[in-house]
């Protein structure tokens, strides 16, 4: 492994107090008093934070500049109850909330902007919800909530709310701009300007960002290009407002899977060949595929394009104080997503040059492998089968939220009807190819040569390509959601409240999937290189073809969720709550399609129920923070829909138990001079309550950490200059179901620091500075894994770091 650790913190080991301090707060602090901070999400109105009977989190864009998260997964690392893998890049990460397992993705949170959903569903296949949303200058603030009322407020959220909240216009005309660079060829700039266009009246705010880089695991690509701009438009009079606003985002991004490790116990070493840290099997030189297709034409696909969402939103919001204490208020958004997604997903692991061609029907010694580039013969120690995986989405959902609420003197009532139609259609064309088992990959041809060129299966290759289009799928997924919701506050005293929530919700789902047929090009006159017909070659033998025969399907969801808590305010600055709440999740995208093309399924399908209690002690001063929240919770129906290597994807169902406990610290000490920020969860989350036999009972839920927190010091060293530095630990954890493939724990530090000159912050911040070869997961698509020595995972990425000039105006 190259020796590239980077050591950002010599100043630290210099600090001085300078006698001039004082006590003033320093320009760049990192944190916002949380005393009184108000919160809106999971709540029937604005409520002061330590008033609010829910586990939530509040970053304000101060907050979020100084953290300088590379991606919205990496800010989300801050919440405790979120267990996040940040490895896949800046999107398609995953986010586990209180230990309820899924396939991945934002399946039991929904992500917000603005109080409405990014995309209805966060966990569709190939779509998770942070491939739609970038975290950029035009963000307010975020407010993170976990279970508790998510179920309230939103769809298939029992496991809580992730809702950024963007900028709006005021009476003074004020703004940022950004300039960002890094170690791995970033150039990105951030502009957000907001102002009244008519004073106390009209207000208006637009921002965005351009970003292209490299990406920090080499690709010998830009990894990441693109952006987005966000604008709003916000009219104010006496009995309420309207805004309107629009949003585009046309972005790139590499999603990076496994890659080959050797492990030995909770030893991690490099796969010889295979950059651990900096990496990937997404390499330029098998960028490529352009392949005939049995029903004629070609397929091209170029892996440079990555995960490509081309979103367009166009939202409106209107209150109005309809007098008596009665106001309205409707949100309303239309999004249309347009994705192409294309990633290299390994299948299976590496093998020797002899073990592969013996496996796909050469004996003995009577294989050649040879540069698809060049020709040359070469004898690879170990190849790797990769998926080159495209996959298009055509996305549409518009959603609105009607909502009413009554003031009276001891608390309030809110009731809404939210209604959400959306859709997503999908096509996949799957293709494997055969490289060299190195990053920097190769693409290689495979011979037997105990036939001739013109023998019937002399190749196992096509230009590289093993299986030419080997699972092709067509399938479109309808929901409509028609669900009542009701809300009420009340405060039996001063100190002492009571929230109590219900929500109906009568949802409709409806989709259809095309049969396939298999075929070859041995009669379609094509040639594999002008002169052999396919017949010369394998490649081409299990060739999918879409039919004309479609599997139609509807399925109906009628559930209540519900929730009641307390809250007690024992003084200004602590408080103690307590809730319960039952919530629920429909099935996935997966489950849908698993199940309506299984002819027998085993199971009926179910949506999965939630239980949750919890309880709570906060403490907010304007120096310390401190929440401590333990959680008990339970699961039923929880299905497994991981897709695998060949295209299948598992069926199973199981249910799950947790206990836990999050805690979320802040302090300001030594007259400001140095702060500390914490957020840790500890938990133990087991799969229960299965049929008698089950091998699952009593195991550790897969993916899941039992411990995991981030804590994170700075020092000021004066009113302008300030140091930082970050330390993550993640837990051990197995990769499955059946805790035979361990995860070991790793520990990654971040470091920078800052320098603010009048209104202009010079940064420098620096992620996993000692190239620490952490996995967040192995790999879910290989099916049971073996344990130690060679193994597929994915690690976090290697040591980067960036520097950035930012100006506010």
């Amino acid at each position: 492994m190259k020796k590239r650790s980077i050591f950002l913190m010599a100043a630290t080991a210099t600090l001085y107090f300078n006698n001039a301090y004082a006590q003033e707060t320093p320009q760049d602090s990192i944190k916002t008093s949380s005393i009184d901070q108000i919160v809106i999400t999971g709540n029937s109105g604005p409520k002061k934070k330590i008033e609010s009977s829910t586990a939530i989190s509040t970053f304000t864009a101060k907050e979020i500049q100084k953290q300088n998260p590379i991606s919205a997964a990496a800010l989300l690392q801050r919440v405790p109850g979120f267990a996040v893998e940040t490895s896949g890049g800046e999107v398609g990460n995953n986010l586990f909330a209180r230990g309820i397992p899924s396939a991945g993705a934002y399946e039991f949170v929904q992500v917000q902007e603005d109080g409405l959903p990014v995309f209805e569903d966060g966990a569709l296949q190939f779509a998770n919800a942070d491939n739609f949303f970038r975290v950029d200058n035009s963000v307010s603030r975020l407010e993170a909530l976990r279970g508790g009322s998510g179920s309230i407020y939103a769809t298939n959220s029992p496991g809580g709310l992730i809702n950024f909240i963007t900028k709006e216009g005021s009476n003074d005309f004020k703004g940022t701009a950004k300039l960002e660079t890094s170690t791995y060829g970033l150039m990105r700039t951030d502009l957000n300007v907001g102002g009244a266009l008519v004073q106390d009246k009209l207000f208006f705010n637009v921002g965005g960002f351009y970003r292209t880089d490299n990406g920090i695991r080499k690709t010998g690509f830009r990894a990441n290009n693109g952006g987005q701009i966000r604008m709003n438009l916000k009219y104010v009079f006496d009995k309420g407002y309207a805004k309107v606003y629009y949003k585009k985002l046309d972005d790139r991004n590499t999603f990076f899977l496994p890659i080959p490790l050797t492990q030995n116990g909770n030893d991690l070493k490099e796969f010889p060949g295979f950059d651990p840290n900096y990496g990937t099997y997404s390499y330029r030189t098998i960028s490529q595929l352009n392949i005939p297709q049995a029903g004629g034409g070609f397929f091209s696909r170029n892996l440079e394009d990555g995960i490509h969402p081309k979103v367009d939103v166009l939202g409106a919001e209107f209150k109005y104080d309809l007098g008596n204490n009665f106001s309205v208020l409707n949100k309303t958004r239309y999004t249309n997503i347009n994705m192409n997604y294309t990633g290299i997903f390994p299948a299976g692991g590496p093998q020797t040059g002899a073990g592969f061609a013996n496996a796909n029907g050469i004996t003995g010694n009577n294989y050649q492998y040879s540069l698809v580039g060049s020709g040359a013969v070469v004898n690879p120690a170990f190849v790797q089968e990769l998926g080159f995986w495209a996959i298009d989405k055509q996305m549409n959902n518009f959603v609105n939220d009607l909502q009413f609420n009554y003031k009276f003197d001891k608390g309030n009532v809110t009731a809404g009807f939210y209604k959400s139609n959306w859709k997503s259609h999908q096509y996949w064309n799957w293709s494997n190819i055969l490289t060299t088992a190195t990053d920097k990959p190769q693409l290689l041809n495979l011979v037997d040569t105990s036939l001739t060129p013109n023998s019937t299966g002399y190749s196992k290759t096509y230009n590289g390509v093993t299986d030419m289009s080997f699972l092709l799928r067509d399938s479109q997924v309808q929901g409509s959601l028609n669900d009542l919701y009701a809300n009420l506050d009340y405060n039996v005293t001063d100190n002492l409240s009571v929230n109590a929530g219900l929500r109906y919700s009568r949802d409709f789902y409806k989709g259809y999937s095309v049969n396939t047929t298999t075929a070859n090009l041995n009669n379609s006159g094509l040639t594999t290189d002008g002169t052999h017909s396919f017949a010369t070659t394998t490649a081409d033998d299990n060739m999918s073809v879409l039919g004309n025969k479609y599997n139609y399907w509807s399925y109906d969801i009628d559930k209540v969720s519900y929730t009641l808590a307390t809250n007690y305010k024992i003084n200004k600055e602590n408080a103690v709550y307590a809730r319960f709440s039952h919530g629920f999740r429909s099935p996935n995208e997966e489950a849908y399609y698993n199940y309506f093309t299984t002819p027998n399924p085993d199971q009926p399908l179910k949506p999965v129920l939630t239980n949750q209690v919890e309880v709570g002690y906060k403490y907010y001063s304007r120096t310390f923070d401190v929440a401590v929240i333990p959680f008990y919770s339970t699961l039923k129906n929880l299905s497994f829909t991981d897709v695998f290597s060949n295209g299948t994807s598992e069926n199973t169902f199981a249910n799950t138990k947790n206990y836990g406990v999050e805690l979320e610290g802040y302090a300001r000490l030594f007259n400001n001079i140095l702060e500390l920020t914490f957020n840790g969860t500890i938990q133990n989350p087991k799969y229960s309550g299965l049929e008698e036999g089950s091998l699952l009972e009593g195991n550790v839920v897969r993916r899941m950490p039992k411990l995991y927190f981030n804590i994170s010091p700075a020092v000021n060293i004066t009113k302008q200059w300030r140091t930082y530095v970050s330390y993550n630990y993640y837990g051990k954890r197995f990769q499955d179901q059946l805790n035979v493939q361990t995860l070991p724990s790793f520990s990654e530090f971040g470091a920078g620091m800052s320098y603010q000159l009048g209104k202009i912050r010079f940064a420098v911040d620096g992620t996993n500075i000692f190239n620490t070869i952490g996995i967040t997961e192995g790999d879910p698509r290989a099916g049971s894994p073996t344990g130690d020595g060679t193994i597929m995972a994915r690690p976090i990425m290697g040591a980067a770091v960036r520097a950035s000039i930012a100006l506010d105006f």
